[in-house]
């Protein structure tokens, strides 16, 4: 089955393509296209491998589901295109780096930028309903991302893996701490940030991690 993705994950990821798990969740994608307005659009589906390929992937953050708000989901967890407005968490993110870095507010929520210095950001399930949070949980997603990052954690060493709220934290408990770095905060939603996210400088101590092993810093 021909699933177009970015070559190096293509290869990694071949076996799951196969798995009857992910030929039922094709089916359920076409089928729900058809029938409803899918986020993002088919295209974007697989835009967070597609900016990230494997090889140089240096950095994973794990969210939860896409926007599901018109024109808002881009393929990239908590990232929307350009000229859209922020949503709420992103907000908090940039606060953060603020706080953390001193960088100001950007003029896009758009971090295709990140992705393209290997940062993977990496919803759990990888579409939804139009307006409808969590329509596309539990059909296969899951276990395709779960794959995906277990590859990670197998196959690369040094990686920093950024959890924030206990969804995230729960789906990387499979990341093998010996190693890699993994960061854990609150959720950076209105609802949780201030439970632990602002003040966690995640964003300097990924840079500080990936200095310690040779490895080119992001410009958050």
């Amino acid at each position: 089955m021909a699933v177009k993705i970015e070559e190096s994950w293509k290869l990694q990821l071949a076996g799951e393509f196969e798995q009857p798990y992910f030929k039922s969740l094709v089916e359920f994608v076409k089928y729900e296209t058809a029938k409803h307005t899918i986020f993002p659009a088919g295209k974007l589906i697989f835009s967070a491998f597609d900016h990230c390929p494997f090889d140089a992937t240096k950095v994973v953050i794990i969210g939860q589901d896409p926007y599901h708000g018109h024109g808002q989901a881009n393929g990239l967890c908590f990232s929307v295109s350009d000229g859209v407005a922020m949503p709420p968490s992103l907000k908090n993110i940039f606060k953060e780096i603020k706080s953390d870095l001193g960088n100001e507010l950007p003029p896009t929520g758009n971090l295709e930028r990140w992705a393209e210095q290997g940062v993977l950001m990496l919803n759990a399930t990888l579409t939804v309903r139009a307006n409808e949070a969590g329509s596309h949980q539990k059909k296969g997603w899951e276990e395709f991302t779960d794959a995906a990052i277990k590859l990670l954690s197998d196959k690369k060493e040094n990686l920093v893996f950024l959890l924030w709220g206990a969804y995230a934290q729960k789906k990387g408990a499979i990341i093998d701490t010996a190693k890699h770095l993994v960061l854990k905060a609150a959720h950076p939603s209105p609802f949780a940030a201030h439970n632990g996210f602002f003040g966690c400088a995640h964003f300097s101590k990924t840079n500080e991690y990936l200095k310690l092993k040779g490895k080119k810093t992001i410009t958050w």
